[in-house]
């Protein structure tokens, strides 16, 4: 892990009061503390990524240096914040051992091998890996009515859409040396939509239930009906919206044809993200 001591952060989950939790109101939504617990495993992994994109951007120390001294910080931040939330709802709970199984295998579909092609291809794909979270963390503050918690992931969201511009930077810098085309794109911003679905989401829920319901851990069919109904509970509060406003911005359409295509996308978006 690479930090930068001088790298100001935007807020401190040390500086939250955790005391004015209403836990009452916490435990009472089981489904969305399992998707906290979730969310916190991929962000508390970020370090594996951030060594990954540094080796992959190796010789650029304009997106070296922001990858390790401010967004890699930020984002292992999120996972200690959600982490600490979680231990004081449920203090029960193993988060420790349930990680570490979880980046037994996450690990594994990490690599440089999986990344796109070009860097500009891969700025895309980390595009929508902000755009997806910046989603989930609008939709998850919606959903609860615990203020700490909405404190927590408004301060989440926001730090995932400045990556987001930061990213979405730093793929028009390559993309004036590559030129890649919207079909091009397009392939890119598909590829990883497909993929956060499929991987990362399903992985973690999967170490979350293994934990806190040992019982079911071989109940396949139970665990397909829990993930579900979490990725209901959040699609009913997904910002559709947002989510297509940030996934165009590469494909850099005319103005003319945006509205055409919006709202299609939007009712794509919903079915793809948390479905």
């Amino acid at each position: 892990m690479h930090t930068e001591l001088n790298h100001v952060m935007p807020w401190r989950i040390e500086d939250i009061d955790l005391t004015r939790i209403d836990r009452q109101k916490a435990v009472a939504n089981e489904d969305l503390l399992l998707l906290l617990c979730a969310a916190s495993f991929i962000e508390s992994g970020t370090d594996l990524y951030t060594s990954n994109l540094s080796t992959f951007f190796d010789g650029d120390p304009e997106v070296s240096a922001w990858l390790n001294q401010e967004w890699e910080p930020e984002e292992m931040q999120h996972g200690r914040a959600l982490k600490t939330y979680v231990a004081y709802v449920w203090p029960e709970f193993d988060w420790d051992t349930a990680f570490r199984n979880f980046m037994e295998e996450y690990s594994l579909t990490c690599s440089v091998e999986d990344f796109e092609k070009t860097r500009a291809l891969e700025m895309v794909a980390r595009c929508v890996v902000e755009t997806g979270t910046a989603t989930l963390y609008r939709a998850i503050g919606e959903c609860s009515d615990e203020p700490v918690l909405k404190q927590i992931t408004d301060n989440i969201r926001t730090d995932e859409v400045r990556h987001y511009k930061h990213f979405f930077k730093f793929f028009k810098k390559y993309n004036k040396i590559e030129g890649n085309g919207r079909l091009a794109v397009l392939g890119a911003l598909m590829r990883r939509v497909i993929e956060i679905k499929n991987e990362d989401s399903e992985i973690a829920l999967r170490h979350v239930f293994a934990i806190r319901y040992p019982e079911r851990v071989h109940d396949s069919a139970y665990n397909r009906e829990r993930a579900a109904r979490i990725n209901a509970l959040v699609r009913r509060n997904l910002s559709a919206d947002m989510c297509v406003k940030m996934l165009l911005k590469p494909l850099d359409l005319p103005a003319k044809i945006q509205p055409g295509v919006h709202y299609p996308l939007a009712k794509i978006t919903q079915h793809v993200f948390f479905r």
